[in-house]
C-alpha cells in the first residue's frame, strides 16, 4: 500500500513546471493554506480539503495551454504572468502583464499589447471553464472527495465575483477561499519577498480575496511564514495531512500515474492518447521478453514518461516547422524534467530511472544524458522502443501518420544503426501485432542476446563484468554465458572468439 499523499505532493511538482512557478511552490502554498485553515479553526476534516485544494490548486493547468500558446506564443509564462495580475486593478496590465508577454515571446511591447487585445475576450470566456472542468475531472479520477473535487472546480472564482464559475462571497467553497489567499502570498513571497507578499494580499483583499481570511492571513503572517524558506516541504506537507491519512493499492497508483499522463498530453492535440498507448504496448513487450516485476514499472512510467513536457510552452509540440536551437534544447530536456519530478517521490523511483532514459539510445546519440547501451537499462530499451512506434503512428505536426509496415520499418533500420536493442524491437512490434521478423539468422540458433554476450565473452570480460554491462543480474549473465557454450560447443573465452570470428559474429549488424 502506498499513501496517496505522497504520490500527490510529488506529481504537484507537474502543475509547477507547467504553470512556470517556483520550485516546490505548490508544496509551500499547501503548506502556508494548512497552517492557516488551522488558525482560522477549521475542523480536520476542512483541514484535509484545504491540503488537496491547495497542493492541487492547478490541476487543470493542462487544460487551455494549446489555445493559450497559439493566441499568445507561450502558455507556460502567460499562465505565470496571469497569477501575478490584479484583475481588478487595469494598471497591472501594462505594468505586468504586456512587458512580461513581450519578454518571454520576443515581441514589442505593443506587439505584446495588441496581441493581448485580439484574444483577451475570448481567452478570458474559455481558459477559465475549461481549467475548471478538467480539474474538477482530474480529482475524481484521482479519487478525492467530492468537497476537494468542487473547491478544484471553483478554482478560478474570486470572492468578488468576477472570476469562474460565477460564486461570490460564502458561496465559494472555504478551502477554495483559504487556497486563495495562500496562493499570492506564496507567489510573491518566493518571487519578491516578505513584504510584498504582505502588500499583495492586502491590495487584493475584498476583490479576488475573503475579506475574513486574508485579514487572518494579515494578522498572523509572522506564524504562518515563520521557517517557510528552511522547511522540507514534501515532508511538511506529509505531516500536515489529518488522520487517517489515505492508502492506495498498486492499481490505484496505476491510475494517478494515467491521469498525471493524460493531463500531460493535452499539452497538444497531437499528443492526445501518447502516453496510454506507450505504457500499454511497453507492458505488453516488458512481459514478452520476461521482466517479471518490470512489467509494472513500465506500464507505469510509459504513463508518467512524458511529464517533463509540461515545462516548455505548448507551441514547441505542435510546430510544424524547425525548431530554432532553442527550441530544440527547451524540448529535449523533458525527459531531465519527468526524471526530476519523479524521483522526489519515493513510490516512483524506479519509475524515474526509465523516464529519464526513454530518449536515449544504445549508440549514445540519445538525450538527456547522451548513454550508451551498456548504462541503458533493459526497461528503459523495452520503453524507449515502444515510445519511439507510437510516436510514428502519430500525426505529429511537419510530417505524416506512418503506417504500421512503415513504422516496423524505421524501428528495425534503428536496429541495425546500433540505436535501438533488436529483441526488445522485436518483442514491441509483436506487441503491437506485427509477426515476428525472419531474421537473417545466427548460427546453431543464438539469439540476438546470446550473440551480444558471446561478444563480452569473445573480448574477455568476466561474468560480472558481463552482467554490469548488460545491465542484469550476475545469475542471468552467467545463465547466459552457459547456454552459449552449450549452443557452440566451447567453453573457454579463446574458443568462443574463433568462433565468433568464423561466423562473424564480431562485426554488428
Amino acid at each position: 500500500m502506498f499513501r496517496l499523499l505522497s504520490l500527490l505532493a510529488g506529481l504537484a511538482a507537474v502543475t509547477d513546471l507547467g504553470t512556470g512557478s517556483a520550485t516546490d511552490e505548490s508544496l509551500l502554498r499547501c503548506t502556508v493554506a494548512t497552517r492557516l485553515a488551522r488558525t482560522i479553526g477549521c475542523d480536520e476534516a476542512t483541514v484535509r480539503e484545504v491540503l488537496y485544494t491547495s497542493l492541487l490548486q492547478h490541476l487543470g493547468c493542462t487544460a487551455y495551454s494549446h489555445e493559450l500558446s497559439q493566441a499568445l506564443g507561450d502558455d507556460v509564462a502567460a499562465t505565470r504572468l496571469a497569477q501575478r495580475v490584479d484583475e481588478s486593478d487595469p494598471r497591472d496590465l501594462l505594468r505586468v502583464w504586456v512587458p512580461g508577454l513581450a519578454a518571454a515571446t520576443g515581441r514589442s511591447w505593443l506587439g505584446a499589447l495588441a496581441t493581448t487585445a485580439r484574444h483577451v475576450r475570448s481567452i478570458d470566456a474559455e481558459a477559465p471553464v475549461a481549467t475548471c472542468e478538467v480539474a474538477r475531472e482530474a480529482s475524481r479520477r484521482l479519487g478525492l472527495a467530492a468537497p476537494v473535487q468542487e473547491c478544484l472546480a471553483a478554482t478560478t472564482a474570486m470572492w468578488d465575483g468576477s472570476g469562474y464559475p460565477p460564486l461570490s462571497g460564502d458561496e465559494l467553497p472555504l478551502p477554495t477561499r483559504v487556497m486563495h489567499v495562500a496562493s499570492v502570498a506564496v507567489l510573491f513571497l518566493l518571487s519578491t519577498g516578505p513584504r510584498p507578499a504582505l502588500t499583495e494580499v492586502r491590495r487584493r483583499t475584498g476583490t479576488a480575496l475573503d475579506p475574513a481570511v486574508a485579514g487572518a492571513f494579515l494578522t498572523h503572517a509572522d506564524d504562518l511564514l515563520d521557517g517557510i524558506a528552511d522547511v522540507d516541504p514534501f515532508d511538511v506537507v506529509l505531516d500536515a495531512e489529518p488522520d487517517p491519512v489515505r492508502r492506495v493499492d498498486l492499481s490505484e497508483r496505476e491510475a494517478v500515474a494515467r491521469t498525471f499522463g493524460d493531463l500531460v498530453d493535452l499539452k497538444a492535440p497531437c499528443l492526445q492518447g501518447h502516453s496510454t498507448t506507450v505504457a500499454g504496448l511497453g507492458a505488453e513487450a516488458a512481459a514478452r521478453l520476461g521482466l517479471g516485476a518490470d512489467v509494472r514499472t513500465v506500464r507505469i512510467a510509459g504513463h508518467l514518461h512524458d511529464i517533463g513536457r509540461v515545462a516548455a510552452p505548448s507551441r514547441h509540440w505542435s510546430k510544424a516547422s524547425p525548431l530554432t536551437a532553442t527550441e530544440r534544447d527547451q524540448t529535449r530536456l523533458h525527459p531531465y524534467h519527468s526524471e526530476r519530478v519523479l524521483a522526489r517521490v519515493p513510490e516512483l523511483a524506479d519509475v524515474a530511472l526509465l523516464a529519464g532514459q526513454h530518449h536515449e539510445r544504445n549508440d549514445g546519440s540519445g538525450y538527456h544524458r547522451g548513454l550508451t547501451g551498456d548504462r541503458i537499462s533493459v526497461p528503459s530499451r523495452v520503453l524507449a522502443a515502444a515510445d519511439a512506434y507510437c510516436t510514428l503512428l502519430e500525426d505529429r505536426p511537419g510530417r505524416g501518420r506512418s503506417s504500421t509496415r512503415e513504422a516496423a520499418h524505421h524501428l528495425r533500420d534503428s536496429v541495425r544503426a546500433g540505436r535501438l536493442d533488436g529483441e526488445v524491437v522485436e518483442a514491441v512490434l509483436e506487441a503491437a501485432g506485427h509477426r515476428a521478423h525472419v531474421r537473417p539468422g545466427h548460427p546453431d540458433g543464438l539469439t540476438d542476446r546470446q550473440v551480444e554476450v558471446l561478444r563480452l565473452v569473445a573480448d574477455g570480460l568476466s561474468n560480472q563484468q558481463i552482467a554490469d554491462t548488460l545491465v542484469i543480474a550476475r545469475r542471468t549473465a552467467e545463465h547466459h554465458v552457459q547456454d552459449v557454450y552449450v549452443k557452440i560447443g566451447a567453453s573457454t573465452r579463446a574458443a568462443t572468439a574463433l568462433y565468433a570470428m568464423e561466423h562473424g559474429l564480431l562485426t554488428r549488424r
